[in-house]
């Protein structure tokens, strides 16, 4: 948490500051940046994290693989962290590779780093890596498994070239272990 600053539900205030959803992927619809400049929260550094195809399966997906974790309780597990180190973040998933580039985009005008797992998409998207390697934002690759311990097709990521690093083979931990390190790089690390 933010010393000073009490915790509040996102979801009631961008439906009470008026801002609606698209209704596309899954994501609150305003992002988290615009709301808080809307309250006026202080909360100066902001993070995308976003999660690419069939990652809204997890928890039934493959469990073997995945594990019972679901999205949504990664997404728990993501805000609760990002509270401690006292930054906010926008948690998004799709399944369409053009709404994870136009979310990218995003992130470049509104928010100060990214955390993704792109899913199948790390190995063969070259338009996401594009989209990162042009916002100039600090960029931390995420999965959940260990890619070098799977199919040989999984060994190679095109998001890499855009992320200051990678982070596999720890589950949903390394979701918060992202999060650590883009706050370390972002300089916002407030918890005692």
């Amino acid at each position: 948490m933010v010393k000073g600053v009490p915790p509040f539900n996102l979801q009631m205030h961008a439906g009470a500051a008026g801002l609606e959803s698209s209704g596309a992927g899954r994501h609150d619809g305003a992002s988290v940046v615009s709301v808080l400049k809307i309250l006026g929260n202080p909360m100066s550094k902001s993070v995308m994290v976003l999660n690419g195809p069939n990652l809204n399966l997890l928890g039934i997906r493959e469990p073997a693989i995945y594990g019972r974790t679901t999205l949504d309780d990664i997404e728990a597990l993501v805000r609760a962290r990002a509270d401690d180190l006292g930054i906010a973040v926008d948690f998004r998933q799709s399944n369409a590779e053009g709404e994870l580039v136009g979310w990218i985009q995003e992130a470049g005008r509104d928010f100060d780093g990214i955390a993704i797992n792109a899913g199948g998409y790390t190995h063969t998207s070259v338009a996401i890596l594009d989209a990162l390697l042009a916002t100039g934002l600090p960029v931390v690759e995420v999965h959940l498994s260990n890619i070098f311990q799977r199919d040989e097709f999984r060994h190679h990521s095109y998001i890499s070239k855009a992320a200051r690093g990678v982070i596999c083979g720890f589950g949903a931990k390394g979701y918060e272990l992202a999060l650590e390190a883009l706050a370390d790089s972002l300089g916002s690390i407030t918890e005692d």
